[in-house]
């Protein structure tokens, strides 16, 4: 996600890294390249004029913080005006009523169904009891796909007669009310906006009377999912925007720029195709995310949220005792494919990521590693040296890898342990305060 912003930003500050101070021809040389950086990531003009006008206008003339290096202060300049056009504040949904019903609207394409099921998966994680109502009867199988979604998440879905939008929407509200919190409506859409199509959706928001409009906008699209925004904010009033496909490669324009032209701001955004895969968006993270600072925060609530606790707590506790065996190790590769070692990664700061990390080869390791540790027996798996050569040979038959695989992971442990008992004895350098 943002890649290539995030690579093209971390060259110009490279570019003014060890200056003494920061002068007006280094601020201008750097303004300057940030300034195509945001323009090749597709931002809108307006909001790139607007943003390095307010970044030149902090960074001449001001003394150097005594903190900062002049790369810092000035990447904290940018941080903070990033921060600013994506919407300072965290926006929850408003949801005053029971049932509240959200009605999400977009063009087709943008995965507005799919949305619908992991807004309704992310509530019902929350304590709500969602209901999804399939009002979307154009596209071919639209209604088929939401129940099929449905079914996997364990979330009702409401489909009425299939075949009128608006006679669907006054059925789902008669069957919504006193058993569901949430109604989450998925409209339907066009390829190009028509006059037919927003009339419709007037209709459904008149029945509705809705808590949320919420615009599920395809990131791909670039500066065409800003301009077809304004249309429909201008017909339905939105009250804030779902950013899809952020895991693809998005360039970012979307995501800089259409809370600001707007004035309303982006709830969620989707990174992935699983039905978990919404987050809320937090403009600050996402700022950190562009500028290579990772995301600590969010990969910390993410791990919260999917890791076994109790596991976790229980390897812990071996780690410290110096009685990790292979067998832990298995556990902890299997919680990291749980969680997705390409959205870890994103989430770590530029400086923890190598500039040969291949995501790809990583995931092909763990499943190399997990192979080799399920072709073991219990007991091998508790007591790693009794592996000798007969038992590697059985052992890689097995897993469908090589004595030399079996050999770099029995190292790997071997110096695993040889640390754990480092850090048991207080003699981790890192470990002394």
């Amino acid at each position: 996600m943002l890649e290539g912003l995030q690579e093209k930003l971390s060259k110009v500050f490279k570019s003014i890294s060890g200056k003494g101070r920061l002068t007006e021809k280094n601020i201008s040389d750097a303004v300057r390249q940030v300034k195509l950086s945001l323009l090749e990531a597709d931002v809108n003009y307006k909001v790139v004029k607007n943003f390095i006008d307010s970044v030149k206008e902090k960074a001449l003339g001001e003394e150097v913080l005594k903190s900062f290096t002049p790369e810092q202060h000035f990447i904290k300049i940018i941080r903070d005006e990033l921060v600013k056009i994506m919407g300072e504040h965290v926006e929850d949904l408003k949801l005053s009523k029971k049932p509240a019903p959200i009605m999400l609207v977009g063009l087709q394409g943008s995965g507005k169904t799919t949305t619908a099921a992991k807004l309704a998966n992310f509530l019902k994680k929350s304590g709500k009891k969602p209901i999804l109502v399939a009002a979307d009867v154009y596209r071919p199988a639209a209604i088929d796909q939401l129940e099929k979604l449905g079914k996997q998440i364990g979330v009702e879905v409401f489909t009425g007669d299939r075949k009128d939008p608006e006679k669907i929407v006054i059925g789902a509200l008669e069957r919504a009310k006193d058993e569901f919190d949430v109604m989450i409506v998925d409209t339907a859409g066009r390829l190009h906006i028509d006059d037919e199509m927003m009339e419709e959706l007037v209709r459904v928001k008149e029945l509705l009377q809705p808590d949320e409009i919420l615009l599920v906008v395809d990131a791909m699209m670039g500066q065409d999912a800003v301009n077809a925004a304004k249309v429909f904010d201008e017909k339905l009033d939105l009250t804030g925007f779902i950013v899809t496909k952020l895991d693809g490669d998005a360039r970012g324009g979307v995501i800089l720029s259409i809370s600001y032209i707007l004035g309303k701001p982006v709830k969620f955004i989707g990174v992935g195709e699983k039905l978990d895969a919404l987050e809320k968006f937090y403009p600050d993270r996402m700022a950190s995310r562009i500028l290579g600072m990772g995301d600590v925060l969010s990969l910390i609530e993410k791990m919260e949220k999917e890791l076994d606790k109790e596991k976790m707590e229980k390897t812990a506790k071996k780690f410290l005792k110096a009685e990790f065996t292979l067998e832990d190790f298995l556990e902890q590769i299997r919680q990291i494919k749980k969680m997705g070692i390409d959205k870890i990664v994103e989430m770590l700061p530029a400086q923890l990521k190598t500039p040969d990390m291949d995501l790809a080869t990583s995931e092909k390791e763990l499943k190399k590693i997990e192979a080799i540790i399920n072709s073991m027996t219990p007991e091998e798996r508790r007591k790693p040296w009794i592996v000798d050569y007969s038992r590697k040979k059985r052992i890689a038959k097995g897993s469908g890898t090589t004595i030399q695989d079996i050999n770099k992971l029995l190292k790997s442990y071997d110096e695993m342990k040889k640390m754990m008992k480092r850090f048991k004895k207080g003699r981790i350098p890192f470990m002394k305060f």
